[in-house]
């Protein structure tokens, strides 16, 4: 019954919703949305978390951020190091997937990215560091002044609270040092190390020592590339994960300009003076599949698929706005609409200031191109209006990709974290000491013990993979056909690359070290590009990604290198010692078998990036050095999507640093800058039942028209709309209480409404008319103070509160089922007011009835003050 009532209501274009997969967390949910805010930040991962946070820290300042996926119950899989990366593809994961990849195996990938509150923090394998100096060095010199290391250090240090490791004794063992100009102290992240160590990680440092890579003083000193024990973001007194939710919102939570709502997906951007298209603002028939689908991709018309073209630049139908250029453009965003699932009703809220999107590589590119912000041959092709010609927008998709490897050691008299999975007396003792004392095997699941070695100091042939790297031409491994701002920009950027790489402190690939056996190697800085586009205009529909790892051959020859480089670290002394088999791959795998290997084995490390990129215009930029779109008076993106080049590291550190910075850029561009006025809300029908059918004289032709009632999925769930409609504000509030028998429910709802016109019928007239089974018992309340305003009418256990002011009725309240439909008799007392539902003594109606019921309401509600 709620959900019918939902339905009605949102037909009528009430402004914002908040519904039972919705939560408004932080405050009273039973609140009304505001209309508008000064910030509408898009994503409540990492980044959407720290500049909801640094934003609201002035209270005269309002941000609302708005996540599609729920929050988190604070389950052990989540906080527990033991078990990172085992909710990997669970509830809150999008569960997205690549186009097939033809330059591989021909297969499809996962792309796991974090639907929840706190983003990929709530998912990601805990590990802490930075990159290199020369990593944001480069950042700045592609044109992005005050993005270089310098400029970033003081962010990285603002988000940590860094803590030691907790004995010197271990410190020296493991080589774990810390230069404490580098480290914050009072950061919300809090950066430690285990209670656990295992000892294999030594073995794995002097093999790698003995091959001549160093081991890092500090890795997160970030000047040098070698082996390093890095630490994560865990929590150093309860050994549980610190992630962004715990750390920059739930400390927080009581703030009262700072509105965080789960559930609730962004489907467009709102930009003045244009339209949004209609898949956009429109329900539609199909699922909910952006967030719980496989994004398979085709192998035709914009080569999204396995041949890899470019969207087609001809012959495209003209658009209702002509293309414009960004760099003499000033578009000005004014909100943006979002929805609960694919067939809910759009819902719009207003910015006075900015919009910022933070919904991570993926979907901020897929957000800016369903808006009519991209590539304009792609958003002609799916047939959305272009308002900004910005060809990088979904371009420049850089990943770490990975092959796992398989060498299992032998030597029994070194502890092994595989036991925890194949010896449960192991893992039932191991367990106890952790809820016990907060120590053991179960507080080291991260892996720890990393190296990123540079290609001169692992492979002998790094010059020759370096020559041909730069003979390339720039276009020959791009899709084909891009828009030749992209490839200037590109043209750079390899530049960059092969100039770095063939230093001795710039680490070209990393070895994950899992004390079991496993050396996986994954490139860290990528030649290959990848895309993520829009495959149509439905928000709800996954993206098209095409990392393409390793195009570009110069990839592949650094795994090879590296696969290469793990034999001769299998072979140092240290490691025979563990007595590695090698069997993925083999001891004797020749060339051909190891390019098997890897076209078999490669995968995500979880980092992409780039597809928003931070670099001038005439280079394929996204955003400027300030984060604002190109183009754009006050839009802008904070997430790893900003990323020029993607860092030789764990991006999550990166990430809250960029946040950082980007909140501190956000305060300094609006200091004397007064916000916009919110457009007044719309009064036009934007669902699927139109309004005039909710005037009918017999509420089941309403009844008819309107979708079967979905099922109730928990005890309790609620629905909060506000809307002005001319001079008339109305709030609905609707808590509802499963009942038994389940297939009816008990439900009340309270309606308030301010208005200066005059009410033209009572409810009492309107439910006369409208044919409802049971009987209608009305009941008169005090004319007195009603003075000559027409009175609705009072029904038997009906929560009656009816207030005057100035002749006018400004408050009603009424609980519908129960009260207006019932077999119960007669009373004419009215009770005590009460927000709570009837008893249960009153027999349960039939569904028809409690549909015509919430029908005739609305009928009443609209002609009551002449809405209709």
């Amino acid at each position: 019954m709620l959900i019918l009532m939902l339905a009605i209501l949102a037909s009528l274009s009430f402004s914002v919703t908040s519904a039972s997969d919705a939560h408004l967390h932080g405050r009273d949910s039973s609140a009304p949305l505001p209309n508008s805010f000064d910030y509408i930040v898009v994503g409540c991962g990492i980044s959407g978390l720290v500049v909801s946070n640094r934003l609201s820290e002035d209270v005269s300042i309002t941000v609302l951020c708005l996540e599609a996926g729920i929050a988190d119950h604070y389950e052990a899989i989540i906080q527990d190091p033991v078990y990172v990366g085992a909710d990997i593809g669970g509830i809150y994961d999008w569960d997205l997937s690549t186009v097939p990849q033809a330059q591989l195996d021909g297969a499809t990938r996962p792309m796991p990215q974090g639907k929840v509150l706190g983003g990929g923090s709530i998912l990601n394998a805990m590990c802490w560091n930075r990159g290199g100096q020369d990593d944001y060095n480069a950042w700045e010199a592609l044109g992005n002044p005050g993005w270089d290391w310098a400029g970033l250090l003081p962010y990285f240090m603002k988000s940590e609270t860094y803590t030691p490791v907790y004995s010197e004794e271990i410190a020296e063992q493991y080589s774990i040092n810390y230069n404490p100009a580098v480290h914050g102290t009072s950061g919300p992240v809090q950066v430690s190390y285990p209670k656990f160590f295992y000892p294999q990680s030594v073995n794995f440092f002097e093999a790698l020592n003995y091959l001549g890579v160093p081991t890092e003083f500090d890795p997160n000193e970030a000047n040098t590339a070698g082996a390093a024990f890095v630490p994560t973001d865990l929590d150093p007194n309860n050994q549980t994960r610190s992630d962004a939710r715990r750390t920059y919102y739930d400390p927080y939570v009581s703030r009262d300009n700072l509105y965080v709502v789960t559930g609730q997906h962004v489907t467009s951007i709102l930009i003045e003076d244009v339209s949004n298209d209609e898949e956009a603002t429109s329900p539609t028939s199909g699922g909910d599949s952006n967030g719980n689908g496989m994004a398979t991709g085709g192998t035709g018309g914009l080569g999204f698929g396995v041949a890899g073209t470019s969207p087609p630049v001809e012959d495209q139908p003209s658009r209702r706005l002509a293309r414009r250029d960004p760099s003499a453009s000033n578009l000005r965003i004014t909100g943006v609409e979002f929805a609960v699932s694919a067939s809910a009703p759009r819902q719009t809220v207003y910015a006075t200031r900015e919009v910022i999107i933070a919904a991570g590589a993926l979907h901020s590119a897929q957000l800016l191109q369903l808006s009519g912000i991209g590539p304009a041959p792609l958003l002609e092709q799916c047939n959305i209006t272009v308002a900004l010609n910005l060809p990088g927008v979904g371009n420049n998709l850089q990943d770490h990709c990975l092959v796992g490897t398989f060498y299992p050691y032998n030597n029994a008299s070194y502890p092994m974290p595989t036991e925890l999975t194949t010896n449960a007396t192991y893992n039932a003792e191991a367990e106890a000491e952790y809820n016990t004392f907060k120590t053991g095997p179960w507080t080291a699941g991260s892996p720890n013990a990393l190296a990123f070695p540079s290609l001169p100091l692992t492979s002998n042939n790094s010059d020759s993979i370096l020559r041909d790297a730069s003979n390339q031409d720039p276009n020959e491994y791009l899709v084909a056909g891009l828009d030749s701002t992209i490839i200037a920009g590109y043209t750079q950027q390899k530049q960059s690359l092969v100039q770095r790489l063939g230093q001795p402190t710039v680490a070209a690939y990393e070895i994950i070290n899992n004390n079991a056996g496993s050396l996986t190697v994954a490139v860290t800085h990528p030649l290959s590009r990848g895309t993520c586009y829009i495959n149509s205009p439905d928000p709800f529909e996954p993206p098209l990604i095409d990392p393409r790892w390793l195009y570009n051959p110069t990839d592949r020859q650094v795994l090879l290198a590296a696969l290469l480089f793990n034999r001769r670290i299998l072979a140092a002394p240290s490691m025979v010692e563990l007595q590695p088999a090698q069997f993925v791959p083999p001891v004797d795998a020749d060339l051909d078998a190891l390019n098997q290997v890897i076209d078999n084995g490669i995968r995500t490390e979880f980092h992409p990036s780039g597809t928003c990129a931070m670099l001038p215009l005439d280079q394929g930029g996204v955003v400027d050095p300030h984060l604002r779109v190109w183009g754009t008076q006050n839009l802008r993106v904070v997430d790893a999507g900003i990323f020029p080049l993607v860092p030789a590291a764990h991006l999550q550190a990166v990430v809250y640093a960029v946040a950082e910075k980007a909140a501190d850029i956000i305060k300094a561009d609006n200091v004397n800058v007064q916000p916009s006025s919110a457009p007044s809300p719309s009064s036009t029908s934007v669902a699927s039942v139109p309004s005039s059918s909710l005037l009918a004289s017999n509420s089941s032709s309403i009844v008819s028209s309107l979708s079967p009632i979905p099922s109730i999925s928990s005890p309790s769930s609620s629905i909060f709309i506000s809307e002005t409609l001319g001079d008339t504000t109305i709030t609905i509030s609707s808590p509802t209480t499963i009942a038994s028998p389940p297939s009816s429910s008990l439900f009340s709802s309270q309606a308030s409404l301010d208005s200066s016109s005059t009410p033209s019928s009572s409810l009492a007239e309107s439910l006369s008319s409208a044919n409802i089974p049971g009987n209608i018992a009305p009941t008169t309340f005090a004319q007195a103070a009603l003075s000559s305003v027409p009175s609705p009418s009072q029904f038997v256990s009906s929560v009656i509160t009816v207030e005057s002011s100035n002749g006018l009725v400004s408050l009603i309240s009424t609980p519908l089922v129960s009260s207006i439909v019932t077999t119960s008799s007669v009373s004419n007392t009215a009770p005590a007011l009460s927000a709570d539902p009837p008893a249960a003594s009153s027999p349960a109606v039939g569904q028809e009835s409690e549909q015509a019921a919430v029908a005739a309401f609305i009928q009443w509600l609209l002609s009551y003050y002449h809405l209709s």
